[in-house]
């Protein structure tokens, strides 16, 4: 590829992203679109009226100025602390790559590009070769240009990683402290309970907690198969039952129910099949239903502490490590209903199956890559499609083959990874969205840097260059060879993670500087040059010895509360006399099916409801009038 074609890359980006945001800018003050762009607003009732003007139609950058100048804590308190991470992400990335962008710019380039003795053409029209390493003589001492740059750059990025860790770490802190009480922190999810046919899971879980729980136990609230079908099934054989063994006058009367997970409602309601998952707390208790028959091998298990919680979801219950699993409750709305009933046997069936079928699609997406690759070399497409040759050989449309084509067709590839992985991920047996999420976040990760990295930059046909693996001892040198050679107003947050999602990032920023050191001291040895390969191990021990610094001071305090916070928040709401309003609460909060959100994350409309209504339940005012359950 020659650099106008990167030039012409460049521009036809930056004018496609100059109309979206022009659109953008129009669109968004739209009547008809502001349940799209401001579903936030709409939600907590502050949308504003747009009366018919010219302004309307004509594009402004006021909302990128606003959104700009918007602080930390206003976007804490309208998106939560996922969203101030995800926006410190984005922002540690740019810092990180200008800081790369500018060192190599003004260090790397020119020594690059005068690596060679001769005349250079213009350099519009220069190959990209002469801008990289490739382009340097070996045993030229400007090597040690390059191996400054990689000290700069990894040590620029460590501290700023190092800086952003330390500051989302008090953050969540922070946010665990100061935030309300958490149900989840009073919870634990059991799986692999063992089943006997003389009794219920109910009275299974009830016996086990009271028994080796005695002093902490507070209750415990089932897990129950749903879906369509079987909520269809058990809502028409309760109202059956319920209708044939009430009396006409009460048939005629309108009912004023109670909810199973919470008080009275005022209003008429479509009682799904759960109405009797808690004993003794339903107002249907004539009605029978073989609960047993619902009964899942989980269970929610709530404690009079948060430390008696947390104790709980980290020992081993047993002696055999496949019954009575605990873990971590998730909070009520980050759960992924669906899962829960995943027998615990399982799913390391399911994680290996995944994993296999992960390898497969990474190896099914060559295709495309192999194509979009054959593109950036025209030489090898007018070999392979000659009846192309001569539109090729027009200069304005090899530069837009070369330098745009290839980036479009593989990014529209590449818009099936996401919802796949995370249809991978839901197999695979998350039980919350967010874990969900984290391993999606992963699975990405991985197949990006296998397909679009590592397979990409191996000029030619792929199966024509498998034949590089077969020393892996060589992968250094090979990489050393073909490298050189070319995410305010419209989202309502349901859940919140804590920031969980930063040490994804932190993990691949380390991988990114660990790889590019290896790549260096593969191209040193091929330069010959010593020196700069001996300052480049140091360099990699380092950065290694950095990861493991961060992962043993910060990273657990993102997988675990420490005991010393819990305490200390159970204290604080013992002696302001909470803890029975917190336990009353519990059971609503963890309700499966009223309280629950679907299980779909990509099934929210503009106005922050939830279209996928399996888990949602309509109501009717007194009026008669259909209203949305909110």
């Amino acid at each position: 590829m020659k650099i106008v074609a990167l030039f012409t890359s460049a521009g036809i980006n930056i004018g496609i992203c100059a109309v979206l945001l022009s659109l953008y800018s129009i669109l968004r003050k739209q009547p008809g679109n502001v349940n799209v762009y401001f579903g936030r607003r709409l939600a907590s009732k502050r949308s504003r009226r747009t009366d018919l003007c010219l302004e309307r139609f004509v594009p402004s950058p006021s909302w990128i100025l606003k959104a700009w100048h918007t602080t930390e804590d206003e976007l804490l308190a309208v998106g939560g602390l996922d969203a101030v991470v995800f926006i410190r992400i984005v922002v540690f990335s740019l810092r990180v790559f200008s800081i790369a962008a500018i060192i190599c710019t003004v260090l790397v380039l020119p020594v690059n590009y005068y690596g060679q003795e001769g005349k250079h053409k213009d350099i519009s029209f220069e190959p990209l070769e002469v801008f990289s390493i490739e382009n340097v003589k070996e045993g030229s001492k400007w090597l040690w240009a390059h191996c400054l740059a990689l000290y700069i750059i990894t040590i620029a990025a460590c501290a700023l990683s190092y800086f952003e860790f330390k500051a989302i770490t008090n953050l969540r802190l922070v946010h665990i402290i100061g935030s309300p009480p958490n149900p989840s922190h009073f919870a634990i999810v059991v799986r692999g309970i063992p089943w006997y046919p003389e009794v219920s899971y109910y009275e299974t879980v009830r016996k086990f907690f009271s028994n080796y729980h005695e002093s902490t136990y507070l209750s415990h609230q089932m897990i129950y198969k749903s879906g369509t079908v079987q909520k269809l099934k058990d809502d028409a054989e309760l109202m059956y039952k319920s209708i044939k063994g009430s009396s006409f006058d009460q048939r005629c009367k309108p009912h004023l129910p109670q909810c199973f997970c919470g008080g009275p409602r005022n209003s008429f309601k479509m009682i799904s099949n759960e109405i009797g998952s808690i004993h003794g707390r339903t107002a249907y208790d004539d009605v029978n239903i073989d609960e047993r028959k619902k009964e899942c091998a989980a269970a929610f298990v709530f404690f009079k502490t948060r430390y008696a919680a947390l104790v709980a979801s980290q020992i081993l219950q047993t002696s055999n490590p496949m019954l009575w699993v605990t873990d971590r409750a998730p909070e009520p709305h980050d759960i992924y209903w669906s899962n829960l009933c995943i027998p615990y046997r399982q799913l390391w069936i399911r994680k290996i199956a995944i994993l296999v079928a992960s390898v497969v699609f990474m190896l099914m997406f060559l295709i495309p890559v192999t194509f979009v690759q054959g593109l950036t070399q025209l030489d090898h497409l007018q070999e392979s499609l000659p009846f192309l040759k001569g539109i090729l050989e027009k200069k304005y449309v090899g530069q837009i083959v070369t330098g745009y084509l290839p980036s479009v067709i593989l990014i529209l590839f590449l818009y099936v990874v996401p919802p796949t992985m995370m249809l991978f991920s839901a197999i695979e047996g998350s039980i919350s969205r967010s874990r969900r999420k984290k391993s999606a976040c992963y699975k990405v990760l991985f197949f990006l840097i296998w397909n679009v990295f590592f397979v990409n930059v191996f000029t030619g046909s792929v199966i024509s260059q498998l034949s590089v693996f077969n020393r892996i001892t060589n992968l250094p040198e090979q990489l050393a060879k073909e490298v050189p050679a070319q995410l305010i107003n419209v989202y309502v947050t349901k859940y919140d993670s804590g920031g969980e999602f930063w040490p994804i990032a932190h993990n691949t920023t380390v991988f990114a500087l660990i790889f590019t050191q290896i790549v260096a001291l593969g191209v040193f040895g091929m330069k010959r040059s010593t020196v700069a390969s001996g300052f480049t191990v140091p360099l990699l021990i380092l950065t290694i010895l950095f990861h493991e610094y961060c992962r043993q001071r910060f990273l657990p305090i993102f997988k675990d509360n420490s005991t010393q916070v819990l305490i200390d928040m159970d204290r604080r709401d013992e002696h302001a006399g909470k803890m029975e309003e917190i336990y009353d609460q519990l059971h609503a909060a963890y309700c499966q099916f009223t309280s629950a959100t679907p299980d779909s994350d990509f099934s929210t409309n503009t106005r922050g409801q939830d279209l996928e209504g399996s888990n949602q339940v309509s109501e009717t005012s007194e009026t008669g009038n259909p209203q949305p359950k909110r």
